[in-house]
């Protein structure tokens, strides 16, 4: 989405791959976009219906590829939680929910890495290389990538990030590949702890200083009016959020994702993304076309003129 545009784009159902006038269209409204985000870390947190849906899932893949083919540095990280779900419903063990937040004892905990690692991320990592060896699979306690400690005792094994350790990532990027991160962290003695991959995604984007955070959701965006879809907030700042939290706008369980939005943003990272994971090729049409899709979230004005003079005085030191 461009930072002065908004909106949600509407479908005109013509195909770019049968009018090669409008082909050209197309690439001549992306190059821009490529031309601007080459070389930026894009942090991409991978979840919700997408990653149920072999179609979504594919698009997904093709997408991230693509970013990584015109010069972007994707950083994906994903959860699992409907899929943690499936084999403790196999396995005869009921899930218990606090807040949100899967109460996770030590059977559910070895449930968790076994799907996380051993298959959200294989299968993220398989559909990668589908395209070319291109990605490389990690989870959060590889080098200590994430430590984390208990976040609440009521919960049991479940983690909050307290460091992001980044030489990881980093090396993978400069090996050219696409690094996927399965959100187990560990602490200084070596236990792990299931790590709720919103928060996980959230933390490794400010450590990168990421230009982009983009999250895939079940929802288009912030909306106005919770019950109307057409409603869609194509664009708030940082001080947008705090109000629309205090006036009741935002509620629910998008309050602390909205916080943690803004608090992303005040804490470096360009701009952050809540679009619509079960919209065919969402990616591509937030990053590379003129309207864009789903909520962006900005600095405030006054914290981007800030930035926006520094970054002219030292273009003329």
């Amino acid at each position: 989405m461009s930072p002065e545009a908004g909106g949600a784009p509407k479908s005109s159902g013509l195909d770019p791959r049968r009018d090669p006038d409008l082909a050209v269209q197309v690439l001549l409204q992306a190059l821009p976009y490529i031309e601007a985000f080459r070389g930026a870390v894009v942090v991409v947190k991978f979840g919700g219906n997408a990653m149920g849906d072999p179609d979504l899932f594919e698009q997904f893949a093709s997408d991230i590829v693509l970013m990584h083919r015109v010069g972007m540095r994707p950083v994906v990280v994903h959860g699992g939680g409907p899929q943690i779900g499936e084999w403790l419903d196999k396995l005869g063990k009921t899930s218990e929910f606090v807040d949100g937040r899967r109460v996770t004892d030590a059977e559910t905990l070895d449930v968790a890495q076994m799907v996380l690692i051993g298959k959200v991320n294989a299968d993220i990592v398989t559909a990668l290389n589908g395209f070319g060896p291109l990605a490389l699979g990690l989870a959060g306690t590889d080098a200590h990538l994430i430590e984390a400690e208990a976040h609440d005792p009521e919960l049991g094994f479940v983690g909050a990030v307290t460091r992001v350790n980044p030489a990881l990532i980093t090396r993978t990027l400069a090996m050219d590949l696409i690094p996927v991160i399965a959100t187990i962290g560990v602490d200084r003695t070596g236990q792990t702890y299931n790590i709720n991959a919103d928060d996980a995604a959230t933390a490794i984007a400010e450590e990168l200083g990421a230009q982009k955070l983009i999250f895939l959701t079940d929802v288009p965006g912030l909306l106005a009016d919770a019950e109307d879809p057409t409603s869609l907030i194509t664009r708030v700042d940082t001080d947008e959020v705090a109000r629309l939290i205090d006036d009741g706008t935002i509620s629910g369980g998008m309050v602390p994702k909205m916080s943690g939005c803004a608090r992303a943003v005040g804490s470096g990272v360009g701009s952050v993304h809540l679009i619509d994971g079960r919209r065919p090729h969402v990616l591509l049409l937030e990053l590379l076309t003129d309207a864009g899709v789903g909520t962006m979230v900005v600095p405030a004005a006054a914290a981007a003129t800030a930035v926006a003079a520094a970054a002219d005085e030292g273009e003329t030191a």
